[in-house]
């Protein structure tokens, strides 16, 4: 496992990468700065640079996400919202074919440890409130506003 830091509009953000991918991209708090470094990560940096422009839409760098299936199913889900759009839980839910499971797939949106990529950000209440977000609501309310002024 390689770890580096990269400094973006929502903070420091904390990447860890093997030889198959992107493990993790989170919010990192403790300011620590790291520098390690392999051609996932030097990937991710880029597009991360290009998503913050607003000249990146979709993400290309591999990702080698950890959880249940039941959790990757989920994060395959958000991969396919479209950039600048938003869904619902229960309509998340809906798409896994589990129309009743709204609160597990909350859940699994929580437990997503490659924030912004797998766009976990794009997932509202139904009612059309923001809704929850692990890394802060400042932080979901700013990416979403990122996405539809490039939309």
């Amino acid at each position: 496992m390689v770890h580096c830091t990269f400094s973006s509009p929502v903070g420091m953000l904390l990447i860890t990468a093997d030889e198959r991918g992107i493990c993790a991209l989170d919010f990192d708090e403790n300011g620590d700065v790291l520098e390690g470094s392999n051609q996932h990560i030097e990937q991710l940096k880029h597009e991360l640079e290009a998503y913050f422009a607003g000249k990146l839409k979709t993400f290309e760098v591999p990702l080698h996400p950890q959880g249940t299936s039941f959790q990757e199913s989920v994060w395959h889900v958000l991969q396919g919202i479209p950039y600048g759009e938003t869904i619902s839980y229960s309509l998340e839910a809906e798409l896994l074919k589990h129309p009743k499971a709204t609160r597990a797939v909350a859940n699994a949106n929580g437990k997503n440890k490659i924030a912004i990529v797998i766009p976990c950000h794009r997932v509202i209440a139904k009612d059309g409130g923001i809704g929850g977000y692990s890394g802060g609501l400042w932080r979901k309310e700013y990416l979403l506003a990122l996405e539809q002024k490039y939309r």
